[in-house]
């Protein structure tokens, strides 16, 4: 037996063993439930305020208020 069957068997072994990776891009989707309410960006429910005021600054020139009504600190 050469190597080749080595990491053959190798490979059949791990590939049996492991787990499908799972992608976690429908559980952000989800979590995104801040929304501007004048460009209806949105945002995850953990963005902290500065980068939400940022946002309403840098795109709109308004305030953090003006672009979020709804949110609440945490």
């Amino acid at each position: 037996m050469g190597n080749g069957a080595k990491a053959q068997q190798k490979r059949e072994r791990n590939a049996k063993d492991s787990k499908a990776a799972k992608s976690q891009l429908k559980v952000n989707e989800k979590a995104m439930d801040i929304q501007c309410s004048i460009c209806k960006s949105t945002f995850l429910k953990t963005t902290r305020a500065p980068q939400l005021t940022e946002h309403a600054s840098n795109k709109h020139s308004k305030t953090l208020g003006d672009c979020f009504p709804g949110y609440v600190a945490a």
